[in-house]
């Protein structure tokens, strides 16, 4: 039987009360105890009969007055194939010989002098990432976007590996988008989207981009782009083109090819959307923004987190195709002295996941029970032609939470008894956050170097 001893952190540290009550909770949960280790899909509107449909992901973004005590406030709920496996990993700030190069997902391309640490939520399948953060506070996001001009097939930067290379080359908002822009227009972007032998899923690409002080929204088709500059309000991404008017930064040829093609001509005001978008209806796709509106003022982690679990209003796919395979809220202080705070599920459907604090430090202790298997040169996704086969990419986490959600659908009582506690553990996280975000002391990096690597040991504990 485990003890409340068993369970906490490091005495001192940032979770070790956090665990302990949540140990009382397993401990009376004993009287029952738990053994062994519905659907809404938000689509506006139907794609052409022929291509591909892009998967439903959200992204949100809350900046101060309508989040609350100075804080931006970033979601992103990443809908992929259902069985897609995602992990979280570390990487620590590096340097790089000159003339070295850097193996993407499908291409290899030059390698930058210096890259930051980053932590990434990505499909374990490819190097890129659907979702992250970096040591300097700056957050991406990708969304899978159709338009007008067909995705290219041939294999090039993925949508996923820009924003692993914005996040590790990019120490602003808006030095990421630069990286992004300039690597689209030397390598392009294109491949397969999915871990698929039998169909080549290739989409376009759309960036929530985001720091302590402003966020980009980025919206590309080919080469081409545009984006919008947001330093207050609340904006919302998701599998449709959202850019009108009100453009702040472009490819400097992008007028001229759009009107070359007969897309716009020359005349009216040149609204990014109405150009490139297959669909009039295509503004009406974010759900959500109506919830973080609704809360101006007092947005906040937790405020995000709700958002994000919501099935009814489509923001949480669980969906015959897709399958929110995982998420992310991150927490950017404006106030530089105060340190970001990142949280990361690592495993599917937030409604029943547990969103777990990580936060920059050196040396912070990595987390192998949330990485999946490498198979190095023998995996499938490396050899040509590609996934020929679909190796076991679950990680020990994951596998442990598939045994909780046939647990919740097989037994109410005992799954409901479980997510109770795991709640309660999220919860405790969520203030032993808040209070490191409100104190006035300097915050020991000792404190949570092991942070995410105690929550999710812990997370484990309860499962098993």
């Amino acid at each position: 039987m485990l003890r409340a001893t068993e369970l906490a952190g490091p005495r001192g540290s940032a979770t070790g009360g956090v665990t302990a009550h949540c140990a009382e909770s397993l401990e009376a949960s004993r009287e029952a105890p738990i053994s062994g280790p519905s659907s809404h899909l938000h689509q506006v509107w139907e794609p052409h009969e022929g291509m591909a449909e892009a998967p439903p992901s959200y992204c949100f973004v809350a900046f101060p007055p309508c989040s609350k005590d100075g804080l931006v406030v970033f979601g992103k709920n990443s809908a992929r194939p259902r069985d897609e496996v995602q992990e979280v990993v570390y990487f620590a700030a590096a340097t790089h010989d000159p003339g070295s190069k850097v193996e993407c997902t499908y291409i290899e391309i030059e390698q930058v002098p210096k890259t930051h640490a980053v932590a990434l939520s990505r499909p374990s399948w490819l190097w890129g990432a659907e979702m992250g953060a970096n040591e300097h506070g700056v957050c991406i996001a990708n969304e899978a976007v159709v338009t007008r001009e067909p995705a290219s097939e041939s294999e090039a930067l993925l949508g996923m590996d820009l924003v692993r290379l914005g996040l590790e080359r990019g120490s602003t908002a808006k030095e990421a988008l630069d990286v992004i822009v300039a690597l689209l227009e030397e390598h392009g972007q294109g491949g397969n989207y999915y871990e698929d032998a039998s169909s080549c899923h290739a989409f376009q690409s759309a960036f929530l981009i985001v720091d302590r002080n402003e966020a980009w929204v980025l919206e590309t088709s080919g080469k081409y782009w545009a984006a919008e500059k947001i330093t207050e309000g609340v904006k919302c991404i998701c599998n449709q083109l959202s850019l009108t008017t009100k453009i702040d930064a472009e490819h400097p040829e992008l007028r001229d090819y759009v009107r070359s093609q007969g897309w716009w001509n020359g005349d009216s005001d040149f609204n990014f959307s109405e150009v490139f978008s297959l669909a009039a209806d295509h503004l009406a796709c974010c759900s959500g923004r109506e919830s973080l509106e609704k809360q101006s003022g007092d947005v906040s982690a937790q405020t995000m987190i709700d958002v994000l679990r919501d099935k009814d209003s489509g923001v949480c796919v669980d969906s015959e195709s897709f399958l929110t395979t995982a998420s992310i809220v991150s927490v950017l202080p404006q106030d530089p002295s105060f340190p970001c705070v990142h949280y990361f599920t690592g495993t599917p459907d937030p409604s029943r996941s547990v969103f777990k604090p990580f936060i920059f430090v050196d040396d912070v202790k990595l987390v192998p029970k949330v990485q999946s298997p490498s198979f190095g040169d023998d995996d499938p996704a490396k050899k040509i032609p590609r996934f020929q086969e679909k190796p076991d990419r679950r990680h020990e986490l994951y596998k442990a939470h598939e045994w909780a959600r046939s647990l919740l659908e097989s037994d109410q009582e005992k799954g409901q008894k479980l997510m109770s506690i795991m709640l309660d553990l999220e919860k405790q996280g969520l203030e032993a956050m808040e209070d490191i975000l409100t104190r006035t002391e300097i915050l020991d990096p000792a404190e949570v170097v092991d942070l995410f690597y105690d929550c999710v040991d812990t997370e484990l504990k309860f499962f098993k």
